[in-house]
């Protein structure tokens, strides 16, 4: 099993959509059983929380299915149990790399370095802007996929 960790800083809005989008892409291409998606935060004012309403809104409107999602803090053990560790801006690459001790590994990529736009996934609890959030993600998952697929011959 392949297995993906989104992470943010508080677990409750890019991570967990990254999450449900990648869940979705994967059930609609037939991976779901191969691969595994979890979503985590840097912090954890969030812990055990559901996702924000405006990441609900907007999962809900793109018919993406938000089971299961609960803030949830990234931890030490995060860093031998998954093949990708995928941050959604810098300073949660730099968070990631300190918090797991791992100053520089390549299964810890920033999200967009995948996809044309080369930049941070804003973060919508400050800009408010779900949509941009959203298109951003959806492309950064496609690109992962991708990638996935191509790494493990899927």
């Amino acid at each position: 099993m392949i297995r993906v960790l989104f992470v943010c800083l508080g677990n409750i809005c890019r991570s967990p959509m990254a999450e449900a989008v990648l869940r979705k892409q994967l059930e609609r291409q037939g991976f779901s059983h191969k691969v595994e998606v979890d979503s985590a935060g840097t912090g954890d004012w969030h812990v055990g929380n559901n996702p924000h309403p405006g990441t609900l809104k907007i999962l809900e409107e793109n018919d993406i299915p938000a089971d299961g999602l609960k803030g949830r803090q990234l931890h030490r053990d995060d860093f031998d149990e998954f093949d990708y560790i995928v941050g959604m801006d810098q300073t949660n690459i730099a968070d990631i790399r300190s918090m797991l001790g791992q100053p520089d590994h390549p299964k810890i990529l920033r999200f967009l370095d995948l996809t044309d736009h080369l930049k941070d996934v804003p973060d919508p609890y400050f800009t408010g802007d779900f949509e941009e959030t959203y298109e951003l993600v959806n492309d950064g998952c496609e690109a992962l996929l991708a990638k996935i697929r191509e790494d493990h011959g899927i």
